[in-house]
């Protein structure tokens, strides 16, 4: 049985303007709602092995053992409550429904243990993205504060920023394209790119503008091809702006994310203007068209 919000054969993907779609940036955490679901975690967890021979009671708080009791059997997940949190302050509840809540659950779990990595290791992940439907319940957490619950439909779109690995492949793409690239400044310019998004501009993703905006960070891998210009003249992003595109296909919903960049050491060349238009009338939002850019002198 599928929840309500689902995507059947029947229903056209247009059915789901209805609902309120998220799409929502942030880092993953986990709740236990009381101090009953927490005991029953810690009396089935295994005790804790911190050398040869030595073992502490096991502690649900530390993400590195729950990570490995999930990796063990996944439908412990179910019981915990998933957030999504922005600056350490859970605003979603995330809860896997139907048939493919299982998948979902064991992608969360994959993402929690990138969370745990070095900030230096390949695998590591700096940030998730959350797509889903706005179910109208609330859960209140552990603390109290009572959160939307989100309910993913499937693994599609639940993605973690491999921030390392994208910097890498981000220059490769820059090397490519341009013959030679400057990797310090590749992964200072990409790393302001995806903080400004997440820092500055932070957002719950619910609106369409805020949608476009979240998936066109995610989404960049693209952001790294357009860089590649950019980068190779030394310019460093100056701003982020996101329009209704003026034109769109039928029973769509389109936005121009708009990338500005300037040159620091010269304060009267031109700046450089990228635009990509994206569109977000479905669960995952989607890019339409080629980048596109031009020189503006402001």
């Amino acid at each position: 049985m599928t929840s309500s919000n689902a995507v059947t054969p029947s229903q056209a993907p247009s059915e789901l303007a209805s609902s309120q779609l998220v799409y929502a940036l942030g880092t993953l955490g986990y709740d236990f709602g009381s101090e009953a679901r927490r005991d029953t975690f810690k009396q089935l967890m295994p005790p804790f092995e911190i050398s040869e021979g030595v073992s502490v009671p096991a502690n649900p708080y530390d993400a590195r053992q729950m990570v490995d009791y999930l990796a063990s059997d996944i439908s412990e997940a179910r019981s915990l409550i998933w957030t999504l949190n922005i600056e350490l302050t859970p605003v979603y509840a995330i809860e896997p429904k139907g048939p493919f809540a299982r998948e979902a659950y064991l992608a969360l779990q994959e993402l929690l243990a990138g969370q745990i990595q070095p900030e230096h290791d390949d695998d590591y992940i700096e940030r998730v993205s959350i797509p889903g439907v706005l179910t109208g319940r609330t859960v209140k957490l552990f603390s109290g504060q009572v959160v939307p619950i989100i309910e993913p439909q499937s693994t599609r779109g639940l993605y973690g920023w491999k921030v390392n690995s994208l910097v890498n492949a981000a220059f490769e793409t820059v090397q490519a394209a341009e013959g030679e690239a400057d990797r310090d400044a590749m992964s200072r310019t990409l790393g302001s790119f995806l903080n400004r998004v997440y820092y500055d501009l932070r957002n719950l993703g619910t609106t369409s503008q805020d949608r476009a905006l979240n998936f066109s960070v995610t989404n960049a891998f693209q952001a790294a091809s357009t860089f590649s210009q950019a980068v190779a003249q030394g310019m460093e992003l100056d701003s982020i702006t996101v329009e209704k595109s003026p034109f769109c296909r039928m029973d769509s919903d389109c936005w121009d994310v708009k990338l500005k960049f300037f040159d620091p050491e010269n304060s009267r060349r031109a700046k450089k203007i990228f635009r990509f238009t994206i569109d977000v009338s479905d669960l995952i939002p989607v890019t339409l068209g080629e980048v596109k850019s031009w020189s503006s002198p402001y």
